[in-house]
C-alpha cells in the first residue's frame, strides 16, 4: 500500500508539472510574439507593452498566477529529481544513462537552473525596475520608455551571450519537457503525433527567436 501510495503521488506530481510547464509555454509564445515587435517597429512595442503594463487584469490577476505557476514548476521539477535520485538502487551508479536517453532528459535539472537564474536575471532587468518605477518612485506613465529600456539591457555583450545561452538551454528543456508532458498526462490519440511534432518546432523557433531578437538589438543600438 505505502509502494502504490508513493507511486500515485509521484504520477500526480508527474501531471502537475506537465500542467504547469504547458501553461507556461503558453506565456512563452506570448512573450515572444510581443519581443519579435521590438524588432519591426518600436511604437508598436511600446504600444504593446504600455497597455500589459498598464492593464489591471494582466498586472493584479494574470501575472500573479504566473509568478506562481514559475515558482511552482520549479519546486515540482527540484523535488521530482530528489524523489528518482532517492528511489535508484545503489548499483544505479553505474548506469550507462547516455546510452538509453537524451542529455537532455539526463540533465533537466542542469538545464532547469540555469534557466532559472536567467529568469532571476530577467525580473531584475525588467520586473523590477518596472515595479520600482510605477509603485515605488510612482513616476508619471511614459508611453514610449519601453523600446528604449528593452534594447539598452542588450548593448552589453556579456549580458547579450548570457541570454543567448539562457535559450539554448530553454530549447533543449522544452523539446524533453513537452514530449514527457505528454507522456505524464497520458495523451495518446491520433493527434499526439502531430503535438508531438509541433512542440519539437515549438522548442526550436521560439527559443532561437529570442536569441535572434538579443543578437538583432546588440547590433542594432
Amino acid at each position: 500500500m505505502a509502494k502504490s501510495g508513493l507511486l500515485k503521488s509521484s504520477i500526480a506530481k508527474k501531471v502537475a508539472m506537465a500542467l504547469s510547464g504547458l501553461f507556461l509555454m503558453l506565456f512563452l509564445a506570448q512573450h515572444f510574439l510581443i519581443n519579435m515587435t521590438s524588432v519591426i517597429s518600436a511604437d508598436l512595442f511600446n504600444a504593446i507593452s504600455h497597455f500589459m503594463g498598464t492593464n489591471p487584469l494582466i498586472q493584479f490577476v494574470i501575472q500573479p498566477i504566473l509568478i506562481v505557476g514559475v515558482i511552482f514548476h520549479f519546486i515540482m521539477g527540484f523535488v521530482l529529481t530528489f524523489q528518482n535520485n532517492s528511489a535508484r538502487p545503489i548499483g544505479y551508479a553505474r548506469y550507462n544513462g547516455a546510452a538509453n536517453a537524451s542529455w537532455a532528459s539526463r540533465n533537466m535539472i542542469i538545464s532547469g537552473s540555469v534557466i532559472l537564474a536567467f529568469l532571476g536575471l530577467h525580473f531584475y532587468d525588467f520586473w523590477v525596475p518596472e515595479i520600482v518605477y510605477k509603485y515605488v518612485d510612482v513616476l508619471p506613465a511614459q508611453e514610449t520608455r519601453y523600446y528604449h529600456e528593452l534594447t539598452e539591457k542588450f548593448v552589453s555583450p556579456v549580458r547579450t551571450a548570457l541570454y543567448c545561452l539562457s535559450f539554448i538551454l530553454l530549447s533543449l528543456h522544452l523539446q524533453h519537457g513537452f514530449s514527457s508532458s505528454f507522456q505524464s498526462v497520458g495523451a495518446n490519440n491520433k493527434y499526439t503525433k502531430g503535438m508531438k511534432n509541433f512542440g519539437i518546432w515549438f522548442s526550436i523557433i521560439v527559443p532561437l527567436g529570442f536569441v535572434f531578437i538579443a543578437i538583432f538589438h546588440h547590433f542594432n543600438h
